[in-house]
């Protein structure tokens, strides 16, 4: 995850939140030298992209480890490309560095060939 160069920090607003103090320390040492704050601002604005349906991309292909075929049960936005999925449309369910499981549309990992005759 990248911090986006947004806002400096004296521009934004101050906000309060309670948090678990697991969840803080998690938090710590994820972000390790990004610090935890710009990880938060990271990860609420990735969560507002994705529901607003924006798209920026997350991940390269060097990013995915393995891919398995899928069918979508809701409609998903490409983690490479953002290009949509509709629901029962087939996709590939995509393992990247971090462990994570993103969707990926058909056409996105491209082929290992080509198919040119």
């Amino acid at each position: 995850m990248h911090t986006l160069p947004r806002t400096s920090t004296t521009e934004m607003e101050v906000t309060s939140i309670r948090l678990e103090k697991e969840l803080k320390e998690r938090l710590k040492e994820l972000a390790g030298n990004q610090g935890y704050q710009a990880l938060i601002r990271d990860l609420l604005w990735n969560y507002v992209q994705q529901k607003s349906g924006e798209y920026r991309q997350m991940f390269g292909r060097s990013d995915i480890r393995a891919s398995i075929n899928a069918t979508a049960q809701q409609e998903e936005r490409c983690a490479l490309t953002g290009e949509q999925i509709r629901v029962n449309e087939p996709m590939l369910l995509g393992l990247t560095m971090h462990g994570e499981m993103v969707p990926l549309s058909m056409g996105s990992m491209g082929s290992m060939g080509s198919m040119a005759g």
